[in-house]
């Protein structure tokens, strides 16, 4: 068994399935994250977010599988009776996608669904799944500074079996609109957008989570859906959650009904690990609780 100060795991993601009333934890493999061949994904499953069992490798690429670098940000999503690990791959030459696998079991083995649902020409990067109030999916997924320097945030609809678009993404934002952003480089051109996250407020307001260099480090701040639809527009709140070098959050509820975030901290290689705050949602903002990063 493993705490999470164990797990070297960046951009963690918890499936909290109460059929079962396990938590499963997924993210990108901390030893290799940058460099060299990726080992692939592991899962680790908990009955109380303190003790974690595994690694369970719950993805493990065949010889035939075009990526073989920078396999990033797992989400996993219960869809129909499936489970589908969106997530981001990398090969030399190939631009970075976020592609879907899926599986009959949260634990695995997964297996490839879907190439790539991003356009074939864009460095792109963490996809996450958002199901609307028509029951349509979408992925709002990140266009890389690395591309554009000015990183890009876009929503693009679904098919209903997750295989591939419908229509052109959308853009949402940049992330030199959000004010904590902070640019990088010589020029101080170069602006960052990671993670996304969407949630629907208790007031109702659509929010997304959403990463970023900040004034100490990696920063996680909010940005909220005026027309309380994925495709926006989007207002970036005017302070960070998240201040102190940690990021790439989610959200997901115990199954006493806490609300809790996850992110990475510090992000820092190789000291970034898991860590799990419970939130406060109040009057239609998120808090929070036991953190000092503010």
């Amino acid at each position: 068994m493993h705490r999470l100060e164990d797990i070297h795991f960046r951009d963690p993601y918890i499936l909290a399935l109460p059929s079962r009333k396990k938590y499963y934890l997924y993210g990108s493999i901390g030893q290799n994250v940058w460099s060299g061949p990726a080992i692939g994904f592991d899962a680790y499953e908990s009955e109380d977010l303190v003790h974690w069992h595994g690694p369970i490798p719950c993805f493990r690429p065949p010889a035939d599988f075009w990526s073989d670098h920078h396999y990033w940000a797992p989400e996993v999503y219960e869809w129909e009776g499936r489970y589908y690990m969106f997530a981001s791959f990398k090969a030399e030459g190939i631009p970075r996608v976020t592609g879907v696998l899926v599986a009959d079991q949260p634990e695995g083995p997964f297996t490839l669904w879907s190439r790539s649902l991003t356009p074939p020409d864009w460095e792109c990067l963490d996809g996450t799944l958002y199901v609307d109030d028509h029951g349509d999916p979408w992925m709002i997924f990140c266009k890389e500074w690395v591309q554009v320097e000015d990183g890009e945030m876009y929503a693009v609809r679904l098919t209903p079996d997750l295989k591939g678009p419908i229509g052109q993404p959308v853009l949402l934002f940049r992330a030199s609109e959000a004010s904590w952003s902070i640019g990088s480089g010589e020029q101080h051109n170069r602006y960052v957008t990671d993670g996304p996250f969407l949630y629907r407020m208790q007031n109702n307001e659509l929010v997304m989570m959403w990463s970023t260099t900040g004034q100490d480090g990696y920063t996680l701040g909010l940005a909220r859906s005026i027309s309380g639809k994925p495709q926006g527009p989007w207002k970036q709140d005017d302070s960070p959650l998240f201040t102190k070098n940690g990021g790439h959050g989610m959200l997901f509820r115990t199954f006493e009904g806490q609300l809790c975030l996850t992110i990475h901290a510090p992000n820092d290689h190789p000291n970034e690990r898991p860590v799990i705050f419970p939130i406060q949602e109040k009057d239609g903002q998120l808090k929070l609780l036991d953190d000092d990063s503010k």
